[in-house]
């Protein structure tokens, strides 16, 4: 009796803590300033489960946009911004096409083109940075609520600039962008003996000249830095009324919520406040609509396979389309393809095109053979969610390196699309769908990557409420931010030491001389006495 007392006590206990934790949370006021496309798609479930669980969180989002829209649980300002709706996306899509189009067979041309994607990329996201932090009206209104934190994803820099103004704890959700501000503002060990930086498409395992290059290009990173946010760091030094960049602003960052597992990226040092949350868009399918279920069930024992590009792309030039339609007139399997570009009048009847596609949903559906996909981390951590097998075909940005690390577990096979053939198509397809080691490999990826304690959504609504609750989260900040370069890679301990070691030397040798002089200079003198 006496123990059923104890253990139901234990229990009151406990649900009492988590009341109480429940009730400081509830109290929080969160600012949210979000980045366009992809990045967005990956932050909104956090945003609207922190709205959800009673958390008052308000997100800030430019009239004209890609995908950036109201959610659930929230409040919604906007503010103006100098260009139409037609504007942006014409401009858009000319991006894309360039990047598409940009030869990176060689390690000069994806370095060439990762210097001109900085360029672009710091024109891009500074577009609506100006028009935020000028108004006024709105800084103000921010002022007023007094937030308890700041939820970003620092590839747009005005988050950044914002949390130091208001001077709000920020938390920063970060993807693998050409800057790695999670590892530089950080200070994380980052050894590039074997890990490859982003955008070299390297592996883990390198040959002597790619651990020649990834040194090389390690040393170029600050600037790289510098030229991807040579605009921000003015605007920035403007508004705070200091000499200050993107890079030391973000060094004062509470918490980083990295979009990563080891399933996925490379194994890695991290520091304390980078918190891994890979797979936060993954959840269990859902049913499909009827009219794709049908299809998909249709497949019979070949199954299915799922063509897309992301939510970008959608379309492609009629001569590279005509290479898909021809790969997939050859195979067995039925292909749910996400197209609305031209289509020839002799379609295979086994492809159906959309517009849009459950691509969750189809991925958890057991007659699905292989993934064709860009490379997109969504992408990629729904493929290994529900084990299935991928060829990529990378455009740009960090899905080159992802493709990388899929094909270096065995799970995928990658084409590139400048030179993407039919009979590459088919090889690719053949490998992942025909090979039972892919799948084998894949479903051991998943298996990894599902058995872990708390769910990605979980851990990131946590600390966000951590970070809410404690005003910061100091204890986890690394005092390596308080030493320069020098006193960082000790440099200043090995001059000391070296200092020592040829004082020790020459004082050695200069008094064995001495002596050696006196000796021979007595023996001298002892013999001419002789003499």
């Amino acid at each position: 009796m006496a123990a059923v007392l104890t253990s139901m006590m234990r229990a009151v206990i406990a649900l009492l803590i988590a009341l109480l934790c429940l009730g400081s949370a509830q109290g929080g006021k969160l600012l949210v300033i979000p980045t366009d496309g992809s990045p967005w798609r990956g932050m909104k479930p956090l945003v609207e489960e922190l709205g959800r669980r009673g958390n008052q969180v308000v997100v800030v989002i430019p009239e004209v946009s890609l995908s950036l829209g109201p959610s659930e649980h929230t409040t919604t300002l906007t503010f103006p911004v100098p260009y139409t709706q037609e504007s942006f996306d014409t401009g858009l899509d000319e991006d894309l096409l360039q990047l598409i189009n940009t030869d990176v067979s060689t390690a000069v041309a994806r370095f060439r083109n990762y210097w001109d994607t900085l360029y672009m990329l710091s024109n891009y996201t500074m577009m609506a940075c100006e028009s935020m932090l000028s108004n006024k009206e709105l800084i103000q209104t921010l002022r007023d609520y007094e937030f308890d934190a700041l939820l970003i994803d620092p590839f747009w820099p005005v988050g950044i600039i914002v949390g130091a103004y208001l001077d709000i704890p920020s938390i920063y959700m970060s993807g693998p962008y050409p800057c790695p501000l999670d590892i530089i503002a950080t200070r994380c060990p980052h050894p590039v003996s074997y890990l490859p930086l982003r955008y070299t498409l390297y592996s883990n395992r390198m040959t002597l000249w790619e651990r020649t290059v990834n040194l090389l290009r390690s040393l170029l990173e600050p600037a790289a830095c510098s030229r991807l946010h040579v605009h921000a760091n003015k605007v920035a030094s403007d508004i705070l009324q200091r000499d200050t960049s993107i890079v030391e602003l973000a060094s004062n960052a509470a918490l980083w919520l990295v979009r990563f597992d080891f399933t996925y990226e490379f194994p890695m040092p991290l520091m304390p406040n980078m918190i891994m949350i890979g797979g936060i868009m993954s959840t269990k399918p859902k049913p499909l609509p009827q009219e794709v279920e049908e299809f998909v069930n249709g497949s019979g024992e070949h199954g299915f396979v799922i063509f897309t590009l992301g939510s970008m792309v959608s379309q492609m030039p009629e001569e590279k389309a005509r290479v898909f339609f021809e790969a997939f007139r050859q195979i067995p399997q039925r292909v749910l393809w996400r197209y609305t570009g031209p289509v020839p009048e002799n379609a295979p009847k086994n492809v159906k095109l959309m517009k849009w596609l459950p691509q969750n949903d189809l991925l958890g559906h057991p007659k699905v053979k292989a993934f064709i996909t860009h490379g997109g981390s969504h992408g990629i951590y729904e493929g290994i969610y529900s084990g299935v097998p991928m060829v990529t075909i990378p455009l740009f940005g960090d899905q080159g390196d992802n493709a990388q690390r899929m094909v270096a577990r065995g799970v995928a096979e990658s084409l590139t699309i400048a030179d993407v053939t039919t009979a590459k198509v088919l090889e690719a397809l053949s490998k992942v769908i025909g090979d039972k080691s892919y799948k084998a490999n894949m479903m051991k990826l998943s298996a990894v990557h599902k058995d872990r304690p708390i769910e990605p959504l979980d851990l990131a609504v946590f600390w966000t409420e951590f970070v809410m609750r404690h005003k910061g989260a100091d204890h986890l900040r690394s005092t390596a931010h308080e030493l320069n370069w020098v006193q960082y890679h000790s440099l200043d301990v090995i001059a000391l030491l070296t200092t020592a070691i040829l004082t020790v030397v020459v004082v050695t040798i200069k008094s064995c001389m001495f002596c050696f002089r006196k000796c021979t200079g007595k023996g001298k003198q002892h013999k001419n006495k002789r003499a």
